[in-house]
C-alpha cells in the first residue's frame, strides 16, 4: 500500500488537502499536525516515518507568524529549518520516499521589477524568511525533494487576509490598505489540486520526477489594496476600502515590496493549469458559506 503522510495537517494547505484526497485514489492518506507528530522532535519524526513508510511527504507545516517570529526566533527556527532536517535525516533512512515541500516568497528581498524565477537569488528580509530559507537548503539536500514556493494564501480554514477584510466589512465604515507591496493571491484550494496532481504523476510514474524549486501562486498580480478591493466588489461589502503606504503600518517583519513568482517551471514540467487569482479569489467567495 503506497502512502502519503501529510505535516501540518490542521493549516490552510493540509485541510485543503484533507478535503479534495479523493483525487488521488490508490494510496493511503495519513494526515497529522502537531499533536500527532511534533516534526521538531528528531527522534519523533524517525519513529514515525520508519512506521508508516510514506511514498511521499507533503510537508505543510510551518510557523506562519510572520510577525511574532521576530522575536519566537528560536521556535520559528525550530519549525521551519530544523524540522524540515529532521525529516530529511528520516527519509535517508526510507530509500525511494519523495518530499514535496512548502516554502513561501519571503525568501525574496522584493526588490524585483520582474517576477522572480526559481533561480533568483534568494534574500530574506525577516526572520521567517531566513528560516524558511534555511529549511529549504536542508530539504535540498536530499535528491527526492520538491520545494513549492506560494505566496499570499487564503482559504475557508483559519485566519487569512480575504477572511479579515470579510470581518473588518461588518465592525468598520473604512478600512485603509496597503498600496506599495505587490504580489499574488493564492487560493489553497488551487495549490492543494497542484500538489495532489504531482504527487499522483509520481506515486503512478506518469511523467519523469523531476526535482529541486518550483513556483506555485494563482496567474496575475496585485496590491493588497487591490486585493481588498476585488473582495469588496464580488462581496459588494459596504465599506471604503483607502489606500495606503507600507510606512504608514510600520511591522516588526518587513515584507517584500515585490514578491511576483514565475509560474513558468511548474507549468511546463508537471502540466499544471493555474486559473487567475481574480478566477479563484471570485469562486471561492461565492462558495463560501457564512461563519456561524
Amino acid at each position: 500500500m503506497k502512502r502519503i503522510l501529510v505535516t501540518g495537517a490542521k493549516g490552510q494547505l493540509g485541510m485543503e488537502i484533507r478535503a479534495q484526497q479523493e483525487k488521488l485514489k490508490g494510496p493511503e492518506f495519513c494526515f497529522m499536525d502537531i499533536e500527532e507528530l511534533d516534526i521538531t522532535n528528531k527522534d519523533e519524526v524517525e519513529r514515525t516515518i520508519g512506521r508508516i513508510k510514506p511514498s511521499i511527504i507533503i510537508n505543510c507545516a510551518a510557523y506562519t507568524a510572520v510577525d511574532r517570529a521576530e522575536e519566537d526566533i528560536e521556535y520559528a527556527w525550530a519549525v521551519n529549518a530544523t524540522a524540515v532536517k529532521n525529516i530529511i535525516d528520516a527519509a535517508i533512512l526510507s530509500p525511494g520516499m519523495k518530499l514535496i515541500h512548502i516554502s513561501t516568497d519571503f525568501v525574496f528581498d522584493g526588490e524585483n521589477k520582474i517576477p522572480y524565477d526559481e533561480d533568483a537569488n534568494a534574500l530574506p528580509q525577516s526572520v521567517y524568511g531566513r528560516s524558511k530559507l534555511k529549511g529549504e537548503e536542508y530539504a535540498l539536500s536530499y535528491p527526492g525533494t520538491i520545494i513549492i514556493r506560494t505566496s499570499w494564501l487564503y482559504s475557508e480554514y483559519g485566519g487569512n487576509f480575504v477572511k479579515t477584510i470579510l470581518r473588518l466589512a461588518g465592525e468598520k465604515d473604512e478600512i485603509k490598505v496597503v498600496n506599495d507591496q505587490t504580489g499574488t493571491p493564492t487560493w489553497a484550494a488551487d495549490l492543494a489540486a497542484a500538489v495532489l496532481y504531482i504527487s499522483r504523476q509520481i506515486i503512478f510514474k506518469e511523467k519523469k520526477f523531476l526535482p529541486g524549486i518550483y513556483h506555485y501562486s494563482n496567474e496575475g498580480r496585485c496590491s493588497w489594496y487591490d486585493f481588498a478591493c476585488e473582495i469588496k466588489r464580488i462581496k459588494n461589502l459596504d465599506i471604503e476600502i483607502k489606500p495606503a503606504s507600507t510606512t504608514e503600518y510600520p511591522l516588526p517583519a518587513k515584507r517584500p515590496s515585490f514578491s511576483v513568482l514565475s509560474l513558468e517551471k511548474i507549468k511546463n514540467t508537471y502540466d499544471v493549469e493555474i486559473p487567475s487569482w481574480q478566477e479563484s479569489l471570485e469562486k471561492f467567495l461565492n462558495s463560501l458559506k457564512p461563519e456561524k
